[in-house]
């Protein structure tokens, strides 16, 4: 009769916080939450009966069974992992289609797709960008994402995604300066044609209605408005979701961060019978926001449609 095996989720775990030594960072690199490791781990230690880990002050250490059990643990991980990446970039092509807005493509989803396609490499994702509602879109699609509940075919599955704000962002030597709200009108304000109206809903729940900046340029789509911004042309109001990439590497920063508009979350749809391919990729989707979700607010306002 085969031996037991150990909970593998509790193992993988375990191997993450034992090569990292912080439950926190395991967490980071499992996209799940501190107490999910912490949790998983302690099932392990139960399951095993003894002790893998010395936890102090802010700190852990493998115990000598922690040890012995990492040495043996870690390579039969990364083996099993070697084999499925050879057995799916053997198997047959197979695809899910992906539609979502031009913008969200290139400053959300792009970005990311390399993490999915490395875990996947069977699984071939097809972007269709379209500014079309979902149930106007004219090609096939396995899973689609917009913002809110409307113009949805009533024949898919909705599922609760990205929660999002608005920020005023601009390259960090302009930003630098601004302290309060009216030193924004200084400078020159960036919109596009698609999302014109942010700049008033902002102020309006900022309660700074009679705030105008020096001067304004539009253009056609937000992906030039952020470009414009990078170069220092000025600044412009802008969602969360689709800056994240260049706050984080520094082309971009937030101003007045204390001043946040909340905007309607996204929402992505699938058919309720999905192939597995399609499966994994909304929970690859899934996984991806607790990373890139924004800060919560520090003030508050009413949510904004946009």
């Amino acid at each position: 009769m085969p031996s037991r095996l150990p909970p593998l989720n509790a193992v993988r775990a375990f191997v993450a916080a034992a090569r990292r030594l912080s439950f926190t960072l395991a967490a980071e690199d499992l996209h799940v939450t501190h107490g999910a490791i912490s949790r998983q781990i302690k099932t392990l230690e139960e399951y095993l009966g003894v002790a893998l880990f010395e936890r102090r002050v802010r700190q852990v250490r493998l115990t000598p069974a922690g040890a012995r059990f990492l040495a043996e643990t870690a390579p039969a991980l990364d083996q099993i992992a070697a084999a499925s990446h050879d057995v799916m970039s053997h198997a047959p092509a197979r695809a899910v289609r992906i539609n979502v807005r031009p913008s969200f493509a290139v400053r959300w989803l792009i970005p990311r797709l390399s993490d999915f396609v490395r875990h996947y490499p069977g699984i071939e994702p097809q972007v269709i960008t379209s500014t079309r509602p979902p149930d106007l879109a004219g090609a096939a699609f396995d899973v689609a994402i917009r913002r809110g509940l409307d113009d949805w075919p009533a024949s898919l599955e909705m599922h609760p995604f990205l929660q999002d704000e608005a920020l005023v962002v601009g390259a960090p030597a302009l930003m630098r300066g601004i302290g309060e709200p009216r030193s924004l009108g200084s400078l020159t304000l960036l919109l596009s044609k698609t999302r014109r109206n942010d700049w008033d809903d902002w102020k309006k729940h900022a309660g700074i209605l009679q705030l105008q900046p020096r001067h304004r340029i539009f253009f056609d789509h937000l992906h030039f408005v952020l470009q414009a911004a990078v170069d220092g042309l000025g600044f412009t109001i802008a969602p969360m979701s689709l800056l994240s990439n260049d706050l984080a590497t520094g082309r971009l920063a937030c101003a007045l961060p204390h001043l946040r508009l909340p905007l309607m979350r996204y929402y992505y749809g699938r058919a309720p019978k999905a192939a597995r391919e399609t499966r994994l990729f909304t929970e690859w989707l899934e996984a991806q926001a607790p990373v890139s979700a924004p800060v919560p607010p520090l003030r508050s306002f009413p949510a904004a449609r946009r």
